[in-house]
């Protein structure tokens, strides 16, 4: 099996090069070359830290059976955990019905995303034809805000193995590639913005919604630069709205990477947090500024827990001339019921995060000194000791009974040992 598509980039749709995709028995893989265009035009980048700015054909195979078939910004588009098991949901009921339906690929997945909603700037469509999984001129196949109740019912129906034929093909598309297994879906909001709705799951213990959403202001209050995040009610069901940030006022399209993808990291390799920081100071517009807001995110991550910081949740949006910027922070979450250890590791020396006192051993690594590492301490150590009280608030609406299931994500020792060096 064979099939080429044209890769383009933005609003305009500038070709950028072609994507070719190649099954042969269980082996797959892709290769992109650039366009001659692309190569000459005055504001080209290199799309993905895996190309080379070249004319050829560049091939990528999965480093693992855990990579991907594409080069790193194209996997950085496909269908995350949850859209991935909505397609195959339904393409086993439609398999069913026709024994003969060939197998899906890694490419039939990558094409599954709506052109309109595909994270970042870049666009897939057939040689000389449509953007593949575009809407007809006049409709637009991302729901609007006012669907919300449509589309967490179908995702409930998919998470109790309950989904109607329609269920599924209303879901269709409508996945993301910024999260897991959660369900959710992307959306327009209200002001006619993209956004990622999640919703809460039929496994919850608590309310994961409003805490996600609930680290996402906290993250604000400690200086982070965060995707806007709110909670919306249907008719008592907590749901997450979060903005998305690959997008301008104008429905630009701004180009995007993964950290993994800059780092041109294997998911079944430990990659750390100064491999990041140096790969900043390669490619950053503003390099002292996003490796010191690293840093930040860090110390953060380390005060509420959150412990699900592999590669993919840290992004990069392009600036210019192949210059970026860190992202803003997004799936910040409170984890109460594990154990306070990263994912990513601080550096090879060190491995996972576990301590203050490891941050601070290595702020220099992120362009900070003693003093300017404790004055972020205390920024970061003020907002997250507020917790109690924001959780209260309106907008994130948790109940008092409810804080104690979060509690030992925001109280335990390591707030004590920030607390005593703050004093």
């Amino acid at each position: 099996m064979r099939r080429q598509v044209e890769l383009c980039i933005g609003k305009s749709g500038w070709q950028v090069g072609s994507l070719v995709y190649v099954r042969q028995g269980r082996r797959e893989n892709s290769a992109i070359a650039y366009h001659e265009t692309w190569l000459t035009h005055p504001e080209r980048f290199n799309i993905s830290a895996d190309l080379q700015l070249a004319l050829g054909y560049q091939p990528h195979k999965a480093a693992s059976p855990h990579d991907s078939v594409f080069h790193g910004a194209i996997a950085d588009t496909a269908p995350d955990a949850w859209g991935r098991r909505v397609i195959a949901r339904d393409h086993a009921k439609r398999r069913r019905e026709d024994p003969h339906l060939p197998a899906l690929t890694e490419m039939d997945y990558l094409l599954a995303v709506d052109d309109f909603s595909r994270v970042g700037a870049l666009r897939l469509r057939d040689p000389e034809g449509p953007y593949l999984r575009t809407a007809t001129e006049g409709r637009r196949s991302t729901p609007p805000s006012i669907e919300l109740e449509r589309i967490f019912l179908a995702s409930r129906a998919v998470e109790m193995g309950q989904e109607t034929t329609e269920d599924l093909r209303y879901l269709q598309g409508k996945g993301t590639s910024l999260g897991g297994m959660r369900p959710k879906c992307t959306m327009v909001d209200a002001d006619g913005w993209l956004a990622i709705g999640k919703f809460p799951s039929v496994g919850d213990a608590r309310s994961v919604t409003r805490g996600e959403v609930l680290a996402q202001r906290l993250a604000a209050q400690a200086g982070i630069d965060t995707a806007p995040a709110r909670i919306v009610q249907l008719d008592g069901v907590p749901v997450a709205v979060i903005r998305r940030f690959d997008r301008d006022g104008e429905d630009g399209r701004i180009p995007y990477q993964s950290a993994a993808s800059l780092l041109q990291a294997s998911r079944e390799e430990d990659r750390s947090y100064t491999e990041i920081a140096d790969t900043i100071r390669t490619h950053s517009q503003a390099p002292t500024q996003d490796t010191q807001q690293l840093w930040r995110r860090l110390v953060f991550n380390l005060l509420i827990t959150n412990v699900d910081d592999h590669l993919q949740n840290h992004g990069f949006l392009h600036v210019a001339r192949g210059l970026w910027r860190l992202a803003p922070a997004f799936d910040l979450n409170p984890f109460p019921d594990k154990d306070r250890e990263s994912k990513t590791w601080l550096s090879e020396q060190d491995g996972p995060i576990t301590d203050v006192q490891m941050l601070l051993a290595r702020a220099a690594r992120f362009a900070l000194d003693t003093d300017q590492a404790l004055a972020v301490l205390a920024e970061v150590y003020a907002a997250v000791s507020n917790w109690r009280q924001l959780a209260l608030d309106r907008e994130i609406g948790l109940r008092p009974q409810e804080l104690e299931d979060f509690a030992p994500a925001f109280e335990h020792q390591q707030m004590a040992a920030a607390a005593a060096l703050l004093r």
